[in-house]
């Protein structure tokens, strides 16, 4: 009698998984379980795991106008693999504040957006000034000078009235090359002076390098005037030094060298008349046998012949 029980119970049990199986497998076709390509899982953890390794910075997303405040219409935040230095990292600390320049479209926004002052100004220290000089491409090193560069500026003194022996002397040693043409360097604390152009306008500046007219150069304040006198004075060529001397930029703002370098400067330049702003030496007098004194005349050498002219 119990093993008949027995049986009838597991016929039982058997019919039912039989059933709850095929129920469970008609569920399982009605609600198909959605494939995940493993290319986006892929992905989106290649994503999260750059994400974590860039940097928010505030950029502008259009033109900027001077002496305006910047809403939170005019920035952005996005994520850079490398912030620039300086740049800010949230749109609060930018919004508000007011640009003294004009500032485009794309440009990191940084401490300098708000400082006084253009480029230039940024580019030398408290005790230099920013003097620009006429050069072509014989002047200007062959048409290679670069901003950054250190350059020394040689004096050339013809032979005249007021200099009787015609000289060549460097003038100022160790100046820094800020800005060659439309081509500008870094600032003080070595960041670019102008924003980068596109690859485009990049090119054109570069090619327009050679062609320049001008260089600017950062003079120590005391010797500005005496630069000046030497421009007017004679013919100026630039000779740019080696970028293995490295310390240059401590050649004129040094705590040691730069007093001494200084004064050697002044000294040589008044060697010249023209810079020293002097008269002309006055001409010698010589006594004739009569005891009349009259004025020499003046020498003048034409190869290896010299003659006298009488003076006037």
């Amino acid at each position: 009698m119990n093993n008949r029980r027995s049986l009838m119970l597991a016929a039982i049990l058997f019919v039912g998984a039989i059933a709850a199986g095929y129920w469970g497998l008609v569920i399982s076709r009605q609600q198909p379980i959605a494939e995940v390509p493993v290319t986006q899982v892929v992905e989106q953890g290649v994503a999260t795991v750059e994400d974590q390794t860039r940097h928010p910075v505030v950029v502008l997303v259009r033109d900027v106008p001077p002496h305006v405040a910047l809403t939170a219409d005019d920035v952005t935040l996005e994520k850079l693999r490398t912030a620039p230095a300086g740049s800010l990292t949230a749109i609060d600390q930018a919004v508000g504040r007011t640009p003294w320049r004009a500032l485009t479209a794309g440009t990191w926004v940084s401490e300098q957006s708000f400082e006084v002052g253009g480029p230039l100004s940024r580019m030398i220290r408290p005790d230099e000034r920013a003097l620009a000089v006429a050069i072509d491409e014989v002047s200007g090193a062959g048409g290679q000078l670069t901003p950054g560069d250190y350059v020394d500026i040689l004096l050339f003194l013809r032979q005249d009235a007021a200099n009787p022996q015609q000289s060549a002397q460097v003038v100022l040693p160790a100046v820094r090359v800020l800005s060659v043409g439309e081509e500008l360097g870094l600032t003080s604390d070595g960041q670019l002076a102008r924003q980068p152009l596109n690859a485009e306008e990049a090119l054109k500046q570069a090619q327009s390098r050679a062609a320049a007219r001008t260089a600017v150069l950062a003079v120590p304040e005391p010797l500005l005037n005496q630069l000046m006198l030497a421009t007017q004075a004679g013919t100026l060529r630039l000779a740019v030094r080696s970028a293995q001397e490295q310390r240059l930029s401590k050649y004129w703002a040094g705590e040691k060298e730069a007093p001494t370098n200084l004064e050697n400067a002044k000294r040589s330049l008044y060697q010249f008349n023209q810079l020293a702003m002097a008269s002309p030496p006055k001409v010698p007098v010589a006594s004739t046998a009569s005891g009349i004194t009259r004025e020499r005349g003046i020498e003048i050498i034409r190869g290896n012949q010299a003659a006298q002219q009488p003076a006037q």
